[in-house]
């Protein structure tokens, strides 16, 4: 033992010698470091593990934003951004082991086959699925499929003595990026974007002009959450609402590259007051849509300090179809704003931001926040100040909800509690609801939470989980109670907006952009040039 113990000690001796002295080209040292690996390592390693896992490291140390793919997340992530699948159309909710629909695409197969919301799915391609434990997932892909390929459901409906058969023919079903679109009153339109995708642009020319056919003049673009996407789809939207020839963004490579990026001129709302709503989510090629039109003048921002992420990545693909997702250029608005946080600190610190501005209040109060001379900039067309350094910072501030962003209701709402409870209640009373609220609109300014459910629900929580507040706290209780609200609309009617479309009503953004939009003389002072200070006379 102890002559092995002066041979390690003698090798590693002269390894250190021979290593204070000898320089090797980065390429080669990877290389002898994976033969080494190899030859000398006591279990046998797949060299593909390795290599992914070098990979992994290298690109993690470059920004927060440069990342490795692997061929089967590639693919994956393509058929997400491609902004459809081949499906049937439906959305449905796993029950005590059963499969109940609770949305139906009004322009899916599903829907022209008959089937409805309420309905409970017990069979799929003569196999049954009740009481199998199947997980959400998995009764996923059993309903996807080829396009063109027909699936068969075996279906349950209340008042029938024996499940009905459906034979569906799959189809492809818009993942669609337009969340929301409506009309909030007879000049104010509504469009909420949750991704930038292939389809964006055809999704945003059809809301708008749909909005318009009702007689929008003004309009709430709500980007709350947004992450981002293509930059191409970005520059579609940003089309939308500016003039031709304007510039959108423009961005600079490592090498001092600059190109610029503008408008076609091709839009559907160039004129008309204009809203846009923004979080500390709102992230890349929201914050270029946003950065554009607070730049150019088009556009009241409303809401929080954006993510701030500015920088573009540029896929380079692998011979084995992996993907290098490398941040290739920042972008700057047209005003020259880089809007890029900082991430010097690692990959940890740089996500950790929202907590830091929870903790500092700058969520809660603008008072919080102060930008030195350095980060002012002016816009094109009005000369105000806007400013750089890290997000975008909305015309008008709107202090977060800290119960919509608290821990305990993401508890609640993951448990699955306030789902089961809104099911059970339309199952229960869904004809006495319709026949009451035959419309959305009648049961979005009539309907309450009852009292008793939400007892029932702070009861169950509380039982569960720690930090649950108490049922007496207002402000628990109104929150929860949009949430319940949100969750029994969306099973009662068919469509894809009504959620949010309830929880807009206590969306505080939201009903700036309302009040601003409504009172002309407001909207034209916050995007008009402030005045210089006048000197005083000695």
């Amino acid at each position: 033992m102890k002559n092995i113990y002066k041979i390690t000690l003698s090798v590693l001796g002269s390894m250190i010698a021979f290593s204070a002295h000898a320089q090797m080209n980065p390429k080669i040292k990877l290389q002898e470091a994976l033969k080494l690996i190899q030859e000398n390592y006591v279990d046998q390693v797949k060299d593909e593990r390795l290599v992914d896992a070098a990979i992994k490291a290298m690109v993690s140390d470059l920004d927060p934003h440069s990342s490795y793919i692997s061929r089967e997340e590639a693919e994956q992530m393509n058929v997400a951004m491609s902004g459809s699948f081949a499906g049937i159309g439906i959305q449905f909710l796993m029950v005590n082991d059963s499969t109940f629909v609770t949305g139906v695409n009004p322009d899916g197969p599903a829907a022209r086959a008959g089937l409805r919301q309420g309905d409970r799915i017990v069979g799929i391609d003569n196999n049954p699925i009740v009481g199998k434990g199947l997980k959400n997932q998995q009764i996923m892909l059993l309903l996807r499929g080829e396009k063109g390929k027909e699936v068969v459901l075996d279906v349950a409906r209340e008042q029938m003595s024996s499940p009905i058969r459906m034979q569906i023919m799959r189809e492809q079903i818009a993942d669609l990026s337009v969340t929301a679109s409506y009309m909030v009153d007879k000049e104010i339109g509504y469009i909420a974007l949750s991704i930038f995708s292939i389809s964006t642009r055809r999704e945003m020319d059809a809301a708008i002009k749909k909005l318009k056919e009702q007689g929008m003049k003004k309009l709430i673009l709500d980007l709350q959450g947004n992450g981002g996407g293509y930059v191409e789809a970005a520059i579609g939207v940003a089309d939308e609402f500016l003039p031709k020839e304007k510039m959108v963004f423009y961005s600079v490579t490592n090498s001092g590259v600059k190109d610029h990026y503008y408008t076609g001129g091709f839009g559907q709302f160039m004129q008309g007051s204009l809203a846009v709503l923004i979080d500390e989510s709102t992230a890349s090629s929201s914050e270029i849509v946003t950065g554009s039109l607070q730049d150019w003048d088009r556009a009241v921002i409303i809401g929080r300090r954006s993510f701030g992420k500015g920088v573009m990545q540029k896929p380079v693909v692998m011979t084995d179809g992996s993907v290098l997702q490398l941040t290739a250029a920042r972008y700057y608005t047209p005003s020259g704003r880089s809007i890029q946080k900082p991430y010097e600190k690692g990959k940890a610190d740089y996500f950790e931001d929202f907590n830091r501005r929870m903790a500092s209040g700058e969520l809660k109060g603008e008072s919080h926040l102060n930008f030195p001379d350095s980060l002012k900039f002016s816009t094109l067309t009005n000369k105000r100040t806007v400013y750089g350094g890290g997000g975008i910072m909305p015309d008008r501030f709107v202090a977060i909800d800290t119960n919509v962003y608290s821990v305990w209701l993401g508890t609640v709402m993951n448990s699955g509690l306030v789902t089961k409870a809104g099911f059970n209640y339309v199952q229960q009373n869904r004809a006495t609801l319709l026949q009451k609220y035959p419309e959305f609109s009648d049961f979005n300014s009539a309907f309450t939470t009852a009292d008793v459910m939400l007892d029932q629900i702070f009861d169950q929580a509380s039982a569960r989980f720690k930090g649950i507040p108490s049922k007496s706290d207002t402000a628990a209780r109104k929150t929860l109670g949009i949430e319940i609200k949100s969750e029994i609309a969306t099973l009662l009617y068919s469509g894809t907006s009504f959620q949010l479309r309830v929880r807009n009503e206590a969306n505080e953004s939201f009903l700036s952009a309302v009040a601003i939009l409504k009172d002309q003389s407001l909207y034209n002072n916050l995007l008009k040039a402030k005045a210089p200070a006048k000197k005083k006379s000695k």
